[in-house]
């Protein structure tokens, strides 16, 4: 009997290129703000930028949110996702107008419980609705996805329409609650009230979702499904059910981001939603199909760099986010942190 050969098992050392290429989607919103101090040279105009930026990729995140779930996991081009942005804004605003004495008082405690109960009125109307416009619309075209997006886009010219039968075809202008007006004043910078609370809302509802898809029972039934679904029915879970709230917590996020959207703009369209599908598209692609963490980062990156350009260059605005959404596409063609294996 021969010997065996002797040998050493050896580990090669990562270069750092390789250590730091998991990373890098994360370091990129870094990267950027950096970028942002060096291209401005006033520091208080940075600062005020920065939050200004990161203020709008949270309400974009917001929108985008429940889209990724729905495009990424459920393999759904929903097209009608703007509608839900334009109807959670229309409701909370309504709820809002109703409120006038909390709104309208000095209070910080009294402005946020009137946006709370406007918020919780349109993701429950919105949330109702993405299970009627499931059931109805796009049920039927499962697995057909020009016919989704025809279907789709029909219903939201649909609802659209419907927007402006009950609530009138002219603009609707809503103040922001007392409390939340202005700015404060922090290194010589001036930031909005508003904007903060909107990127602490974003973070909490990241945290949130980020903890429901990795810490609990549905999200792991959520994300065994998109790997492999007759394995989980097999199981005797009823994946088809669970794909439903799915659709269902898309479209509530969908409301609140509308709400949070229109208070930002200060005014609110039955096609502001569908304005706003642009952006939330470009999140959606670059981030990655069906990942939250890839949609978080790809929305700051969004929100930064409109800001930051429109600020150095105002007509390069309009395109930053296409060479943004070009450039990371060039890097990785599947998006930043790709949940969903290309089909």
């Amino acid at each position: 009997m021969s010997m065996a050969p002797e040998h050493a098992p050896t580990m090669a050392r990562l270069s750092l290129a390789q250590r730091l290429a998991p990373w890098m989607p994360v370091l990129l919103v870094p990267l950027l703000v950096v970028a942002g101090l060096l291209a401005i040279p006033n520091t208080s105009s940075w600062l005020t930028l920065t939050v200004s930026g990161l203020a709008m990729g949270m309400m974009i995140f917001l929108m985008a949110s429940g889209l990724t779930l729905v495009f990424g996991l459920m393999d759904v081009i929903n097209f009608g996702h703007g509608a839900f942005v334009s109807v959670g804004a229309f409701v909370g605003v309504s709820v809002l107008l109703m409120l006038g004495g909390m709104t309208g008082a000095p209070s910080l405690a009294l402005n946020l419980a009137a946006m709370g109960l406007a918020v919780i009125g349109a993701m429950l109307a919105t949330g109702a609705m993405g299970w009627a416009f499931e059931k109805v619309i796009v049920e039927p075209v499962y697995g057909h996805h020009l016919k989704q997006i025809l279907v789709t886009m029909g219903g939201l010219i649909v609802v659209e329409q419907l927007i402006i039968v009950l609530w009138g075809p002219e603009e609707i202008y809503i103040s922001r609650p007392e409390a939340l007006k202005g700015a404060i004043t922090f290194a010589g910078a001036a930031l909005e009230k508003y904007r903060l609370v909107a990127v602490g809302l974003g973070l909490v509802v990241f945290a949130g979702m980020r903890w429901t898809l990795r810490r609990t029972k549905i999200g792991l039934i959520v994300r065994a499904g998109v790997e492999n679904g007759e394995m989980v029915q097999a199981l005797g879970y009823r994946l088809r059910l669970v794909f439903v709230g799915v659709f269902i917590a898309g479209s509530a996020l969908a409301g609140l981001g509308g709400v949070m959207w229109g208070l930002y703009q200060e005014v609110v369209s039955a096609h502001m939603g569908n304005q706003a599908m642009i952006l939330i598209f470009i999140v959606v692609i670059i981030g990655g199909l069906g990942s939250v963490e890839g949609c978080f980062i790809g929305a700051l990156l969004v929100g930064l760099m409109q800001n930051y350009v429109a600020f150095l260059e105002p007509k390069v605005a309009l395109i930053s986010n296409i060479g943004l959404m070009v450039a990371i596409l060039m890097w990785r063609p599947m998006g930043m942190i790709p949940v969903v294996k290309a089909k």
